[in-house]
């Protein structure tokens, strides 16, 4: 099997070309192919599949074989994949994902490579219900500022999806958690019936966030593009930030900005092929 190991802001997947025919038992292949002693180390698979209502359809598997909705950073490499191996000549490209169809605006080099690529995430998500998130006593339609207590310790989580569901947390200090223990915590707590993607946040500007992020089903990773998408969601609703923010990851930095007029998201960054290579599977 060919495949393509790419990252974006360090969030690293094994890609696989599918428009011409489907990969048996994606799930199993995804924890054997993440495996960073045994297989060729990633966060995940993502296949890349033909689509009947957009360009292409992505599919993505965390390291642990379950499938996600979709992957802010995934769709970025995507979209460099496809049209860097000419898949397609479009510069403006549609990905059907299990969220929904995203928007991919690519930006092409004087090289005729990809260099950046801004997508479209859609509107951010801020019914409990569908989130989903199980916040008894929460004020009205949206679970902001939220207190929830883990070993004794109260965080106060910020909810959105994009996609899939996030729980936001501002804090003073991101570089001395223990995530771990922590970000597993929340994760499979038992508000969240889906389980949930956790991201610490320290706020340094109006118009900057540093965040680390445990990703269910991954544990921390280098970057997650929806959670960039949900930290400047949060931290604007919050009032520590603006609608337009560079967060900052492990891996490198996003650009995030909420559009008052469309209630949509878009997240600007890089998107980066590392080696390609034939897995004997």
């Amino acid at each position: 099997m060919r495949f393509t190991k790419m990252h974006g802001a360090g969030n690293d997947y094994v890609y696989v070309d599918c428009t011409k025919g489907e990969i048996a038992n994606p799930s199993e292949l995804a924890v054997k192919v993440s495996d960073r002693h045994f297989g060729v180390g990633s966060d995940g698979l993502v296949l890349i599949c033909p689509s009947g209502k957009a360009d292409f359809r992505m599919r993505m598997f965390n390291s642990d074989g379950s499938e996600a909705q979709m992957c802010g950073n995934a769709s970025r490499c995507i979209g460099k994949y496809v049209y860097d191996k000419g898949l397609t000549d479009k510069r403006t490209i549609t990905l059907e994902t299990l969220a929904g169809i995203k928007i991919l605006d690519l930006t092409v080099g004087e090289d005729g490579r990809v260099s950046s690529v801004r997508v479209d995430m859609g509107a951010p998500e801020l019914r409990p219900g569908l989130i989903p998130v199980e916040a008894p006593g929460a004020k009205g339609e949206r679970v902001v500022d939220y207190p929830l207590e883990i070993d004794g310790e109260i965080y106060r989580i910020t909810c959105v999806s994009m996609g899939n569901p996030h729980a936001v947390i501002f804090v003073d200090d991101v570089e001395h958690l223990d995530l771990p223990r922590t970000g597993r915590a929340i994760e499979l707590h038992e508000m969240f019936p889906q389980r949930i993607n956790v991201e610490f946040v320290r706020r340094e500007a109006a118009d900057s966030l540093r965040m680390r992020v445990w990703e269910r089903g991954a544990g921390e990773t280098m970057a997650c593009g929806t959670g960039a998408c949900a930290t400047l969601v949060a931290a604007a609703l919050n009032g520590l930030s603006d609608r337009r923010a560079t967060v900052h990851l492990l891996g490198g930095d996003l650009l995030i900005e909420w559009d008052p007029a469309t209630d949509h998201v878009y997240m600007t960054g890089g998107a980066t092929m590392v080696f390609e290579g034939d897995l004997f599977v």
